[in-house]
């Protein structure tokens, strides 16, 4: 039964966790690991439809991620119009082409070569849903009040890491988009003044056959350090 209480003034309630024996924390997380490492990032969708009752619970599991202040700075805008998403894929492949003739160096394109990418997006229009990530700079309020946001780059990175878990975890599969600049995605999407496009992502089903670049990830030596 949730019991609450007041510390300073402000509400507050208990917090109940179910706990395992040590035998059963490890199992589960290593189970947890063996299923994320099966993640991979798609640039083949198919075009089969994804119920809309799942793109909302996929969207409030990336909400319950820790902000700075709890505040929240994050608005996920989830196009599906697909007129819009050819708007969006002709600017983004504007922005690529550039990039990749002009902006990139030799090194990131060699970086980049094992992958087989390039400024071409037709996922941005077989994807069924296009979930836009964007950053809230500052909350607005009607009367053009300004609240800062606290750790907001932070806020929205954790929420980004959990939404590609809750794509994973329905089955379905994303690719995490960045082209650079992404202004054009905050006018077309007629976003306010206080929010910054941050992750662009395709989702959906994969192709009936996808292929997936055959790369590793590194091992626990090289990405861990204990103090002990």
């Amino acid at each position: 039964m949730t019991k609450k209480t007041t510390i300073g003034g402000f509400p507050f309630v208990s917090y109940e966790k179910e706990t395992y024996e040590e035998n059963e924390v490890i199992d589960r997380s290593k189970q947890f690991y063996l299923w994320l490492d099966k993640r991979r990032t798609v640039r083949d969708f198919s075009d089969k439809p994804i119920p809309k009752s799942v793109i909302e619970n996929i969207i409030m599991s990336a909400s319950t991620a820790p902000s700075g202040a709890h505040k929240q700075p994050w608005t996920f805008c989830v196009v599906s119009n697909p007129e819009l998403k050819k708007q969006i894929r002709i600017a983004a492949e504007k922005e690529e082409k550039e990039s990749y003739d002009n902006r990139m160096s030799e090194e990131w394109l060699q970086v980049l070569r094992p992958l087989q990418t390039d400024w071409q997006k037709p996922f941005l229009e077989v994807a069924p849903y296009l979930i836009v990530v964007f950053k809230k700079a500052y909350d607005l309020e009607e009367d053009g009040t300004k609240h800062t946001n606290y750790y907001v780059n932070e806020s929205v990175g954790l929420a980004s890491g959990f939404l590609l878990a809750a794509i994973h975890d329905a089955g379905l599969v994303a690719l995490t988009h960045t082209p650079s600049p992404m202004n054009f995605l905050t006018n077309l999407l007629d976003r306010p003044a206080n929010e910054r496009a941050f992750l662009l992502v395709p989702m959906g089903y994969p192709c009936s056959e996808t292929f997936v670049p055959d790369i590793h990830r590194k091992k626990l030596e090289e990405v861990c350090e204990f103090y002990e």
